[in-house]
Protein backbone atom coordinates (compact mmCIF):
# COMPACT_ATOMS: atom_id res chain seq x y z
CA UNK A 1 0.00 0.00 0.00
CA UNK A 2 1.10 3.57 -0.70
CA UNK A 3 1.38 5.84 2.32
CA UNK A 4 -0.05 9.31 2.80
CA UNK A 5 2.58 11.89 1.92
CA UNK A 6 0.74 15.19 2.22
CA UNK A 7 -2.56 17.02 2.00
CA UNK A 8 -2.94 20.06 -0.26
CA UNK A 9 -4.76 23.09 1.11
CA UNK A 10 -4.86 25.58 -1.77
CA UNK A 11 -5.75 29.22 -1.23
CA UNK A 12 -6.07 32.49 -3.16
CA UNK A 13 -4.45 34.35 -0.22
CA UNK A 14 -1.58 32.50 1.41
CA UNK A 15 -0.96 34.92 4.28
CA UNK A 16 -4.60 34.91 5.36
CA UNK A 17 -4.90 31.13 5.25
CA UNK A 18 -1.65 30.51 7.11
CA UNK A 19 -2.83 32.84 9.85
CA UNK A 20 -6.22 31.08 10.00
CA UNK A 21 -4.68 27.59 10.18
CA UNK A 22 -2.43 28.80 12.99
CA UNK A 23 -5.44 30.21 14.83
CA UNK A 24 -7.51 27.04 14.42
CA UNK A 25 -4.78 24.56 15.34
CA UNK A 26 -2.76 26.62 17.79
CA UNK A 27 0.38 25.80 15.78
CA UNK A 28 2.22 28.08 13.36
CA UNK A 29 2.91 26.58 9.90
CA UNK A 30 6.52 26.77 8.74
CA UNK A 31 7.67 28.39 5.46
CA UNK A 32 8.28 25.69 2.87
CA UNK A 33 9.65 27.44 -0.19
CA UNK A 34 9.08 29.05 -3.56
CA UNK A 35 8.00 27.33 -6.78
CA UNK A 36 9.78 29.49 -9.34
CA UNK A 37 7.90 29.91 -12.59
CA UNK A 38 4.64 28.59 -11.12
CA UNK A 39 3.89 31.77 -9.19
CA UNK A 40 3.38 29.94 -5.89
CA UNK A 41 4.97 29.34 -2.52
CA UNK A 42 3.96 27.15 0.39
CA UNK A 43 3.89 26.72 4.15
CA UNK A 44 4.02 23.33 5.88
CA UNK A 45 2.63 21.74 9.01
CA UNK A 46 3.36 18.18 10.14
CA UNK A 47 0.34 15.90 10.63
CA UNK A 48 2.14 12.87 12.04
CA UNK A 49 3.59 9.58 10.76
CA UNK A 50 5.88 11.31 8.28
CA UNK A 51 3.09 13.23 6.52
CA UNK A 52 2.36 16.94 6.32
CA UNK A 53 -0.16 19.59 5.34
CA UNK A 54 0.89 21.84 2.45
CA UNK A 55 -0.69 25.28 2.35
CA UNK A 56 -0.06 26.64 -1.14
CA UNK A 57 -1.05 29.93 -2.72
CA UNK A 58 0.12 32.80 -4.94
CA UNK A 59 3.59 34.15 -4.26
CA UNK A 60 3.32 37.96 -4.11
CA UNK A 61 7.04 38.26 -4.87
CA UNK A 62 6.73 36.50 -8.24
CA UNK A 63 5.26 37.86 -11.43
CA UNK A 64 2.06 36.19 -12.57
CA UNK A 65 2.98 32.99 -14.44
CA UNK A 66 2.21 32.51 -18.12
CA UNK A 67 0.04 29.51 -17.26
CA UNK A 68 -2.43 28.52 -14.58
CA UNK A 69 -1.13 28.11 -11.06
CA UNK A 70 -1.45 24.50 -9.78
CA UNK A 71 -4.53 23.07 -8.06
CA UNK A 72 -6.92 25.61 -9.59
CA UNK A 73 -5.60 28.34 -7.30
CA UNK A 74 -6.52 31.08 -9.77
CA UNK A 75 -10.18 30.06 -9.66
CA UNK A 76 -10.50 29.77 -5.87
CA UNK A 77 -12.38 32.35 -3.82
CA UNK A 78 -11.46 30.75 -0.49
CA UNK A 79 -9.07 28.13 0.90
CA UNK A 80 -9.97 24.56 0.05
CA UNK A 81 -8.53 21.11 0.71
CA UNK A 82 -8.21 20.21 -2.97
CA UNK A 83 -6.38 16.88 -3.08
CA UNK A 84 -3.70 14.70 -1.51
CA UNK A 85 -0.54 12.83 -2.43
CA UNK A 86 0.74 9.34 -1.66
CA UNK A 87 4.42 8.57 -1.35
CA UNK A 88 5.99 5.84 -3.46
CA UNK A 89 9.49 4.51 -4.02
CA UNK A 90 10.19 3.93 -7.68
CA UNK A 91 7.54 6.11 -9.27
CA UNK A 92 7.85 4.56 -12.73
CA UNK A 93 7.01 1.13 -11.34
CA UNK A 94 4.16 2.62 -9.30
CA UNK A 95 2.68 4.25 -12.41
CA UNK A 96 2.96 0.97 -14.32
CA UNK A 97 1.19 -0.89 -11.49
CA UNK A 98 -1.60 1.69 -11.42
CA UNK A 99 -2.10 1.35 -15.15
CA UNK A 100 -2.31 -2.41 -14.80
CA UNK A 101 -4.98 -1.75 -12.16
CA UNK A 102 -7.04 0.27 -14.63
CA UNK A 103 -6.01 3.84 -13.80
CA UNK A 104 -3.46 6.05 -15.51
CA UNK A 105 -2.03 8.61 -13.05
CA UNK A 106 0.00 10.29 -15.79
CA UNK A 107 3.67 10.45 -16.70
CA UNK A 108 6.02 11.29 -13.82
CA UNK A 109 8.00 14.52 -14.10
CA UNK A 110 10.47 16.40 -11.96
CA UNK A 111 9.59 19.45 -9.91
CA UNK A 112 11.58 21.59 -7.48
CA UNK A 113 11.35 24.52 -5.10
CA UNK A 114 13.72 26.88 -3.39
CA UNK A 115 13.98 26.30 0.35
CA UNK A 116 14.11 29.13 2.90
CA UNK A 117 17.83 28.47 3.50
CA UNK A 118 18.62 29.14 -0.15
CA UNK A 119 18.86 25.50 -1.18
CA UNK A 120 16.80 23.51 -3.65
CA UNK A 121 14.55 20.49 -3.17
CA UNK A 122 13.63 18.23 -6.09
CA UNK A 123 11.18 15.36 -6.46
CA UNK A 124 9.13 13.47 -9.04
CA UNK A 125 5.35 13.39 -9.16
CA UNK A 126 2.40 12.63 -11.40
CA UNK A 127 0.65 15.98 -10.98
CA UNK A 128 -0.63 17.01 -14.40
CA UNK A 129 1.56 19.68 -16.00
CA UNK A 130 -1.35 22.09 -16.31
CA UNK A 131 -1.71 21.95 -12.54
CA UNK A 132 -5.39 21.09 -12.59
CA UNK A 133 -5.24 18.00 -10.39
CA UNK A 134 -8.03 18.16 -7.83
CA UNK A 135 -10.31 15.68 -6.13
CA UNK A 136 -10.16 12.49 -4.07
CA UNK A 137 -7.79 10.50 -6.29
CA UNK A 138 -4.27 11.20 -5.01
CA UNK A 139 -1.27 11.93 -7.16
CA UNK A 140 1.97 10.00 -6.69
CA UNK A 141 5.17 11.55 -5.36
CA UNK A 142 8.68 10.14 -5.08
CA UNK A 143 11.26 12.08 -3.06
CA UNK A 144 14.13 9.85 -4.11
CA UNK A 145 17.18 10.66 -1.98
CA UNK A 146 15.92 14.13 -1.00
CA UNK A 147 15.12 14.79 2.68
CA UNK A 148 11.41 14.55 3.32
CA UNK A 149 9.73 17.92 4.00
CA UNK A 150 7.98 16.58 7.10
CA UNK A 151 11.26 16.25 9.01
CA UNK A 152 11.42 18.69 11.90
CA UNK A 153 8.00 20.24 11.35
CA UNK A 154 5.68 21.14 14.23
CA UNK A 155 2.93 18.50 14.33
CA UNK A 156 -0.83 18.73 14.57
CA UNK A 157 -1.94 15.07 14.41
CA UNK A 158 -4.25 13.93 11.63
CA UNK A 159 -7.25 12.13 13.11
CA UNK A 160 -9.02 11.23 9.89
CA UNK A 161 -9.32 11.85 6.15
CA UNK A 162 -12.44 11.17 4.12
CA UNK A 163 -14.17 12.29 0.95
CA UNK A 164 -17.62 13.01 -0.42
CA UNK A 165 -18.29 12.40 -4.12
CA UNK A 166 -21.42 12.24 -6.29
CA UNK A 167 -20.26 8.86 -7.67
CA UNK A 168 -17.90 7.10 -5.24
CA UNK A 169 -18.06 3.91 -7.29
CA UNK A 170 -16.33 5.71 -10.16
CA UNK A 171 -13.33 6.96 -8.24
CA UNK A 172 -12.79 4.25 -5.62
CA UNK A 173 -11.19 1.87 -8.17
CA UNK A 174 -8.75 4.63 -9.17
CA UNK A 175 -7.76 5.22 -5.55
CA UNK A 176 -7.22 1.49 -5.07
CA UNK A 177 -5.17 1.31 -8.29
CA UNK A 178 -2.54 3.65 -6.83
CA UNK A 179 -2.39 1.54 -3.68
CA UNK A 180 -4.30 3.93 -1.44
CA UNK A 181 -7.43 3.82 0.69
CA UNK A 182 -9.88 6.61 1.46
CA UNK A 183 -13.25 6.39 3.22
CA UNK A 184 -15.89 7.84 0.89
CA UNK A 185 -19.50 8.93 1.15
CA UNK A 186 -22.01 9.77 -1.55
CA UNK A 187 -23.01 13.42 -1.79
CA UNK A 188 -24.03 16.09 -4.26
CA UNK A 189 -20.84 18.11 -3.90
CA UNK A 190 -17.42 16.53 -3.97
CA UNK A 191 -15.09 17.42 -1.12
CA UNK A 192 -12.18 16.21 0.95
CA UNK A 193 -12.27 16.59 4.72
CA UNK A 194 -9.29 16.26 7.04
CA UNK A 195 -9.73 16.25 10.80
CA UNK A 196 -6.76 17.44 12.87
CA UNK A 197 -6.29 17.41 16.63
CA UNK A 198 -5.33 20.97 17.49
CA UNK A 199 -4.37 22.48 20.83
CA UNK A 200 -8.00 23.36 21.58
CA UNK A 201 -9.63 20.26 20.07
CA UNK A 202 -10.66 18.91 16.69
CA UNK A 203 -10.25 21.04 13.56
CA UNK A 204 -11.85 20.08 10.24
CA UNK A 205 -10.33 21.34 6.99
CA UNK A 206 -12.53 21.06 3.89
Amino acid sequence: MSSLDHLVLATPDLAVTVKEVARLTGTQPVPGGVHQGLGTRNFLLGIGEGAYLEIIGPDPEQAAPDRWRPFGIDTLTEARLVTWAVQVEGIDDAVAAAREGGYDPGEPWEMSRQTPDGGSLSWKLTLDREGRHRGPVPFLIDWGTAPHPSAGLPVVPLVGLEAVHPHPERVEPHIEAVGAKLPMKSGNRGALAATLFGESGLVVLI
